[in-house]
């Protein structure tokens, strides 16, 4: 049989920390004799998410039918995982702690030597990736808000500065770890990073709305971009704009706003990126080297006021997404099934959501198939039933899906067929 949970209330401010991450109203900075910023947004809708059931929780879907959640408690605004060849998953918490799973159950202890962090908004400790080579030297790499030299309480309000770091796992917790590549500068957002077939590793870093989103069109500037670099955090020659006056190296793409997913392509080995838009106008792009996606000339989207971003979506020199979504549902995650345990989802894309519409409790996992040339077929949403933001979605390589949900009390969820019933 079935089995049916009560979701219940639950107060948690994790409810409200997706008004920053999306560009939320901002009024008064509460100082005397400072006037008030112009509000950018309508005030959020306060509506925290339901606590989790512990599980197991068997759910229906369109194609594959039941599924089986289980559920790892205990963490607090898990960011990002990592699968260690041991089968022990690594996790980040935005407030800067590293933790580690084993068998299902949650390390109390966070791991040592994580660098310190800024947590504000949506940055802290953020993404996290192991070498391809990561059997024979342990590197593991970690994006995250550094603390500005000059941590004044301006510096403080528009965060960190986006490092990437590196460090060698001993089998208990991060040695050598040291900083490999800063982008120097303020006001950004998220940071995702992948490891791609070249063995370059590919780092975004978010910018948000007006007047900051013009930095994603500076050719100088590395917020709004996606960037390659060595795996040692240098420049790889090779890169569309190494050499070329007027443009910082390290950019692969540029135009986008804040992107919050990478993933490596089965087939052909490209870069995928998914990006949050304001209000409507979230995007899964292709990346191809050196070219504008855009961000903020055109957009499918709104500004959380109402205006559109652009009266045409699309302009010629940027590049149109592969998917869009109107009203947005704040993607966060991706990642492509390959395995065999889902054989109705083989070579399927998954994309996290936070929240649709801008309305909370209503954040969820989308399903998204192509044809064989990788045109959009069929768009599927599930785990409503959850009313849980999702932060990350990977597939195992036991061949089962993970999640992270958004929230501070969050979880980790393995998605497995569920048993005949």
């Amino acid at each position: 049989m079935k089995r049916h949970y009560r979701l219940g209330f639950h107060l948690s401010i994790a409810a409200l920390a997706l008004a920053g991450v999306r560009g939320h109203a901002q009024q008064s900075t509460g100082t005397p004799g400072t006037p008030a910023r112009t509000p950018t947004a309508p005030p959020p809708i306060v509506w925290p998410s339901p606590p989790l059931p512990d599980g197991p929780i068997v759910l229906d879907t369109g194609i594959q039918h039941q599924i089986r959640l289980i559920v790892t408690k205990g963490l607090n605004q898990p960011w990002s995982m990592a699968f260690l060849p041991d089968g022990a998953i690594l996790i980040t918490e935005r407030p800067g702690r590293l933790r580690i799973v084993r068998n299902g159950v949650l390390d109390a202890n966070p791991i040592a030597d994580v660098p310190q962090v800024q947590p504000r908004g949506i940055g802290g400790l953020m993404d996290l990736a192991l070498h391809p080579r990561f059997a024979d030297n342990k590197f593991v790499y970690l994006t995250y808000s550094k603390p500005a030299r000059n941590n004044t309480a301006e510096s403080e309000n528009v965060g960190g500065i986006i490092t990437l770091a590196r460090g060698r796992w001993d089998g208990t917790k991060l040695a050598d770890v040291h900083d490999i590549f800063s982008t120097a500068t303020q006001g950004t957002l998220a940071s995702r990073i992948v490891f791609g077939r070249d063995g370059m590793l590919y780092m975004s870093v978010g910018i948000g709305d007006p007047p900051s989103a013009a930095r994603a069109q500076d050719p100088n500037d590395l917020a709004g971009k996606v960037l390659r670099l060595r795996d040692d955090g240098t420049v790889p020659p090779d890169n569309p704009f190494a050499g070329r006056s007027g443009y910082r190296p390290e950019i692969y793409t540029l135009g986008h706003r804040n992107a919050l997913g990478l993933a490596v392509q089965p087939d052909t080995g490209a870069i995928w990126e998914c990006e949050n838009g304001p209000n409507g106008g979230d995007e899964i792009n292709i990346l191809q080297p050196g070219k504008n996606y855009g961000w903020p000339i055109v957009s499918f989207g709104r500004f959380y006021l109402g205006p559109r971003v652009s009266e045409n979506p699309w302009r010629e020199g940027m590049e149109p997404p592969l998917v869009f979504w109107v009203p947005a549902i704040a993607v966060s995650g991706m990642t492509f099934y390959t395995g065999d345990k889902f054989p109705n989802w083989k070579n399927n894309v998954l994309v996290g959501g936070m929240r649709q519409g801008e309305v909370p409790r209503s954040g969820h996992l989308e399903r998204i198939d192509f044809n064989a040339k990788w045109e959009e077929l069929h768009r599927e949403s599930m785990l409503h039933e959850l009313q849980q933001r999702i932060r990350d979605v990977r597939e195992g390589p036991d061949g089962f899906l993970y999640l992270l949900t958004a929230e501070n009390d969050g979880a980790l969820i393995r998605i497995e067929p569920s048993p005949a019933h």
